[in-house]
């Protein structure tokens, strides 16, 4: 038997050709956008070709909400033919069309502080933040209450779920880079104050709870590198108040007569003075 060679050849990828016909047809491709005023379509933006015989007329699209699309109506023909046929016609958006952000699931949507009263939260099953409660964790608080099956907690942290929550709090408004952490002297952090609480479990090392009423973080989770200026041991001696006693001034450099006119019953000055004596 011979070698006959290769049984197929490459197939050359080439750049479809502009079809002329189809691209001279603007006019009837602007004909066929029907959905809309013909107000609301604007000047020929560029003609694409396709496929052989096949091209895609673009037109600027002037409806309210819907800058930077376009009106994209896709025209052939047949060999040997001058007459043109709409394929279809659909508004697309262009490249500097203003889009509604990508869908996503509602667990994804959802946002700290989104959930109200009354609202519910279920969770996934399979959620990798949770594990059995009856396997053996690597945190001794939890181990305490929940290591036997039926008698503790159905599910309880799992390890990446406890990274997580420490990474979270860590970043976020009660971890050390806060602003009023970072405002605050660099002695005041929480875990040498006396408000502070710490957790229990593996997470006692670095968080724990504020239990001062005029701090901003009352009864929240804070890290124990964070600060305020409601630190228990923030000291401030006030400076004593001094006011330097000014002398009295009395201006007797003028003085001015006042007529003064007896009252009914009173003594008038020519009259004598009469005896002052008990009865």
């Amino acid at each position: 038997m011979g070698n006959n060679g290769l049984v197929t050849r490459p197939v050359s990828a080439r750049a479809a050709r502009l079809d002329q016909v189809c691209a001279a047809a603007v006019e009837v491709a602007r004909d066929a956008i029907t959905e809309v005023e013909a107000s609301d379509i604007g000047d020929h933006l560029q003609a694409v070709a396709e496929g052989d015989r096949l091209v895609t007329h673009y037109f600027e699209c002037r409806l309210a909400g819907y800058r930077g699309w376009r009106w994209a109506v896709t025209v052939t023909r047949v060999p040997r033919s001058r007459q043109v046929t709409i394929c279809e016609t659909v508004l697309l958006p262009g490249p500097d069309a203003m889009l509604a952000p990508g869908w996503l699931p509602w667990q994804e949507r959802l946002q700290p502080g989104d959930l109200g009263p009354g609202d519910l939260l279920p969770t996934a099953p399979d959620d990798d933040r949770l594990q059995p409660g009856y396997l053996l964790s690597d945190d001794p608080a939890v181990e305490e209450t929940a290591w036997e099956l039926g008698l503790g907690r159905p599910r309880v942290l799992s390890r990446e779920g406890r990274a997580d929550a420490a990474q979270r709090w860590y970043d976020g408004d009660h971890g050390p880079s806060a602003p009023i952490s970072t405002a605050a002297p660099t002695a005041a952090r929480c875990g040498t104050c006396g408000f502070y609480l710490p957790l229990a479990g593996a997470l006692r090392q670095a968080f724990g709870a504020c239990g001062n009423f005029y701090a901003p973080d009352d009864g929240r989770v804070v890290s124990a590198d964070h600060g305020c200026g409601a630190h228990s041991e923030t000291m401030i001696e006030a400076a004593e108040s001094q006011v330097d006693e000014l002398p009295t001034i009395y201006d007797d450099s003028a003085v001015e007569p006042v007529a003064v006119s007896g009252a009914s019953g009173s003594v008038e000055a020519a009259e004598p003075v009469e005896p002052y004596v008990h009865p």
